[in-house]
């Protein structure tokens, strides 16, 4: 995998469209059981990356992806701000010096996952959007070291993160304003996780039309 960061505006356009033409369903998943507004919060982060997309694709990954999660960081605000801002800037500090292979990305993206954890003293099963970070950290680190073709890797990292959305209907809320409602978030989809696999599936539809 060598894709360069000269991808970076069309994945951020990817990205904004896929939550932009999502965001009526996110927003309804979210009033369900949170608190509404993070669909407006993402979007105001993603603004602030089309803004300056130009820019970050001039830099190496570990540079660009620090800088993308200062921007998230301040312009998201809440919970979810803190946490993708924290999955960028750990993946950054363990992509540096570096080569961005698959295994060097699967190592980078794990490491900012395992971040992301600590920060939100959270894991998998506790319906947020780490229900579709950590199993698709742990497909893209299990595969790593003996990847088959990149259309492969690219389309069960979209099903990984679709299953992983998926599993957040049956669970059990136990952080957040969720947690508060008990029982009644079981048949919810987490808002997090769906942005989460929106998110992932914009990306590996771009890189899949890509040459590595």
């Amino acid at each position: 995998m060598t894709y360069s960061p000269a991808l970076l505006p069309q994945l951020i356009e990817a990205v904004a469209d896929a939550i932009n033409q999502n965001a009526d369903a996110v927003t309804e998943l979210d009033q369900a059981i949170g608190d509404g507004d993070h669909v407006v919060n993402l979007q105001r982060g993603i603004q602030a990356l089309m803004a300056q997309r130009d820019g970050l694709s001039q830099l190496e990954w570990a540079e660009a992806w620090q800088k993308i999660g200062m921007i998230l960081m301040s312009t998201v605000g809440g919970a979810s701000g803190s946490l993708l801002g924290t999955l960028f800037v750990a993946m950054a500090k363990a992509a540096k010096g570096q080569p961005l292979n698959l295994k060097g990305f699967a190592t980078a993206f794990g490491q900012g996952v395992e971040s992301v954890k600590l920060r939100g003293k959270s894991d998998a099963g506790d319906k947020t959007m780490l229900d579709v970070l950590v199993p698709v950290a742990g497909y893209l680190l299990q595969v790593a070291g003996n990847p088959p073709a990149m259309a492969d890797v690219l389309e069960d990292t979209g099903k990984v993160a679709i299953a992983g959305m998926e599993s957040t209907r049956d669970m059990l809320a136990t952080k957040g304003r969720a947690s508060y409602l008990e029982e009644r978030t079981r048949g919810h989809i987490d808002a997090g996780a769906k942005t989460s696999q929106l998110v992932i599936c914009a990306i590996c539809t771009v890189l899949s039309a890509t040459p590595a």
